[in-house]
């Protein structure tokens, strides 16, 4: 009898899981191009404001991938989800979205933005040519923090990608891109 009360109570909490971030993503995947590539513009602009090291690399970058609101919910099981803008020379090049699965210790939802700057002409060319991208597999992609943003200047950029999280709000304790993937969408 208890075995049968905890599958079903852990079955509840991965339809809570499911139904929560459903319901949350539902809202963020209806975006159309033109809200998408404003959206982008503006997150942007606000990741410059708050990290004037991000603004440096963006002038070396081949392209940059900017995700302005990823969602992330999680009961037991959680996941991700967000629709982004690849821009090459200032100029909209593609739509992608960004997925997520996780299991674990975590509660809670939050919502975040997170940009990154494609180096490299082989990172570029990964991103077109992937059926999509697992951030951790592929080009090395190095996550930006405060103690990396210290030790970065334009002149040390080295790895093929870098990667910028911010403008988060939300409770949940860890925040991280590994194991992300990003894929190209239509829009």
């Amino acid at each position: 009898m208890n075995n049968a009360r905890r599958t079903l109570h852990n079955l509840l909490l991965v339809a809570a899981a499911t139904l929560s971030l459903g319901l949350i993503s539902g809202s963020v995947n209806a975006a159309t191009a033109e809200d998408l590539n404003k959206d982008a513009a503006q997150a942007l602009q606000t990741l410059y404001k708050s990290n004037p090291v991000a603004e440096d690399i963006s002038k070396k970058a081949k392209a940059v991938l900017v995700f302005p609101n990823i969602v992330k919910a999680g009961l037991v099981f959680g996941g991700s989800y967000g629709e982004g803008v690849l821009t090459k020379s200032s100029q909209f090049a593609g739509y992608y979205n960004s997925v997520s699965a996780s299991w674990g210790w975590q509660a809670g939802a939050e919502s975040y933005a997170y940009v990154v700057f494609l180096m490299s002409d082989k990172a570029v060319k990964y991103l077109d040519k992937s059926k999509g991208w697992e951030i951790g597999v592929g080009p090395t992609v190095v996550v930006v923090n405060e103690g990396v943003a210290k030790n970065l200047s334009s002149s040390t950029l080295k790895d093929d990608a870098y990667a910028f999280i911010f403008d988060q709000k939300g409770l949940m304790a860890s925040l991280s891109i590994e194991g992300t993937k990003i894929s190209r969408i239509k829009r």
